[in-house]
Parts: structure tokens; C-alpha cells; sequence
């Protein structure tokens, strides 16, 4: 899955091997790539517009995407799931975590600043939460839990800066937009908890079902959505073949090592380095401004999602629930 999302595999047991130390720095290697590519993701999505249309960066960074996982598939040879109900799920999950939140992300990145969609994205875990509460009856919030969403909503409104709506960092409704992407996220995790771990296909499959059940919606789509002029420069076209080889499509494998040397516990920590990347790429090579609530309310986000998580509260020594 995208973060922009994540697809949790369950961890293996611990490896033995003369060479721990490369191992360790592989990990390391996959984590900081997905940082940094998910953190990016949003300026590549910003330079694509140049040339494209919204509906025409979705379907590009699906089909690549699509591509670079089906090679995966083949050169691992993995086989695909055969169950026409896990491929009905794959349907609903492809809508909700594909096509649906990329539009609107795309579609915001015309109007507001690569990084404040990139903080915006932070948010994916909180809606997670919000949403597993409503959908997932046996989960349940403890103090640190309740505190961590109060805060993460805290934080919400200070990057949307209701004082000053319209002004620098753009219409509150392409903002709003970014943030009914990250409650798609949320969904379609539910969801994948819900209806899809339990066929027991691993990351990188379900994956390559996912992104290729998308890039398929969003092909029959493209006639009615995906139209337009074409500009085919070249940093249009290098910012569209990172964006989908890379942010939609190894990613997944990137994340999956990570998750199964770490846990997922510790590669969901990606979330909080995204934002200042997508933030300091932002600054730094389109020259966006930032304005003073917008690090402030990521800040706070941040916060409320290592409290929810409990990692505030480990580090003070008190257990997490």
C-alpha cells in the first residue's frame, strides 16, 4: 500500500548470518529510500502537473507502477491469488487507496504547496485510527490513544490556519481535499485488516493486485477523466517515472524488508520524516514559502501520533498500552 501508505506484512523471525552488520545497513538503506521517495512524491506530483493534467499523473504513476511491480512478481515468481471474492476486495481497496485519494491529491497539488500536501499526508495514521475505531469493534483507545488524536486534530487545525483561509497556502478546500485522500487511506486499511490479511498473501502480492486492479479503474476511466493537453518534458517525464516506479511501485518491496527486519511498530515511523522532506524539497528546488503555523501544526501532528503510538510514553519509561 501507498503512503503516501503502507501494507504491514507479519514479521519473520530474526535471521542469523556472518554478516549482520550489511544486513542492518540494507535495512537502513530501504527505510531512508522510503522516506525519501514517499517524502518527495508530492514535488514530483507538482512538476508532473506542468505537463499533465491531474487525472493524466494518476494514470501514469499507476500504469508505471503497475509495470514495475508485475516485473517483481514475475522475476520472484510469486504467484497471483486466484479467489475471485480476494479479487472482488482488491476492487474496493484499489478505489480507496489508489485511485480516489491520488485524484485528490493531484488535484490539490494544483492549487496549494507540494510540502502542505506532504503534511497533510502525516496525517494518514490518525485517520486510521478514527476510521479502525468506527469499523473495528474490538479496538479500543487508551489515555495515550485519546490524547494522541486530540492532538494530531490539534495540529490539523493549525496547518489549516482557519484565521487566515486563502491566504499563501491556498483555498481551504484543496486542503480539505488532501485531507478526504489521508481519511481514504484510513478506510482502506480498515478494510485490508477487515477482509484482505486474512487470505494470507504477503505485502509485495497484495500490492501488485492492488496497484494493477487500479491502474486498470483508472485506464477505463481515462476517457472521461484523463483528458487535456500533453507536455512531455523532460522534468515532467523523469518526475512521472520516479513517481510511479519508484513511489507506487518498489516502495512496496522496500517497505516489506523493512517491516519484516524492524516490525511494523517501527517502519510506520516513516510518517514522521515525510513531511520534512516533502517540506525542505519544497522550499529548495520549487522555491515554495512557508509560512510559520504550517511546521508548527506538522510538529503537533507528529506529537500526537508518537503519543497515540506510545512512543512518547516509552521513552519516558511508562509502558505503552
Amino acid at each position: 500500500m501507498t503512503r503516501e501508505g503502507t501494507v504491514s506484512a507479519p514479521p519473520s523471525p530474526p535471521t542469523t548470518g556472518a554478516a549482520p552488520s550489511s544486513a542492518g545497513r540494507s535495512v537502513l538503506a530501504a527505510y531512508l529510500a522510503l522516506a525519501l521517495t514517499w517524502g518527495a512524491s508530492f514535488l514530483f506530483i507538482k512538476v508532473a502537473l506542468t505537463g499533465l493534467s491531474p487525472a493524466q499523473t494518476v494514470l501514469g504513476r499507476l500504469a508505471l507502477g503497475a509495470l514495475a511491480l508485475n516485473v517483481i512478481m514475475l522475476v520472484t515468481r510469486r504467484r497471483w491469488p486466484g479467489r475471485p471474492v480476494f479479487w472482488a476486495h482488491m476492487g474496493v481497496i484499489a478505489l480507496m487507496l489508489c485511485v480516489v485519494p491520488f485524484l485528490l491529491f493531484a488535484w490539490a497539488g494544483q492549487y496549494i504547496p507540494s510540502g502542505l500536501s506532504s503534511i497533510y499526508n502525516a496525517t494518514t495514521p490518525l485517520m486510521t485510527i478514527l476510521v479502525t475505531l468506527a469499523a473495528l469493534r474490538q479496538e479500543r483507545l487508551g489515555t495515550a490513544g485519546v490524547l494522541g488524536l486530540l492532538l494530531g486534530a490539534a495540529g490539523v487545525v493549525v496547518v489549516l490556519a482557519p484565521w487566515d483561509l486563502g491566504a499563501e497556502t491556498g483555498p481551504w478546500w484543496a486542503q480539505a481535499a488532501c485531507l478526504g485522500a489521508t481519511f481514504c487511506y484510513g478506510l482502506s486499511f480498515a478494510y485490508t485488516r477487515r477482509f484482505v490479511l486474512a487470505y494470507g498473501h504477503d505485502a509485495p502480492t497484495v500490492a501488485a493486485a492492488q496497484v494493477s486492479v487500479a491502474a486498470l479503474v483508472m485506464l477505463a476511466l481515462s476517457p472521461l477523466l484523463a483528458t487535456g493537453p500533453v507536455r512531455l518534458d523532460l522534468p515532467v517525464v523523469a518526475s512521472m517515472a520516479v513517481l510511479g516506479v519508484f513511489g507506487t511501485g518498489l516502495a512496496y518491496v522496500w517497505n516489506t524488508s523493512v517491516i519484516a527486519r524492524w516490525g511494523a511498530a517501527t517502519a510506520s515511523t516513516v510518517t514522521y520524516l515525510t513531511p520534512l522532506v516533502g517540506v525542505v524539497l519544497g522550499v529548495a528546488v520549487l522555491g515554495e514559502t512557508l509560512t510559520w503555523n504550517q511546521p508548527l501544526g506538522a510538529v503537533i501532528v507528529v506529537v500526537g501520533i508518537m503519543t497515540g503510538q506510545g512512543v512518547i510514553g516509552s521513552w519516558s519509561g511508562r509502558r505503552s498500552p
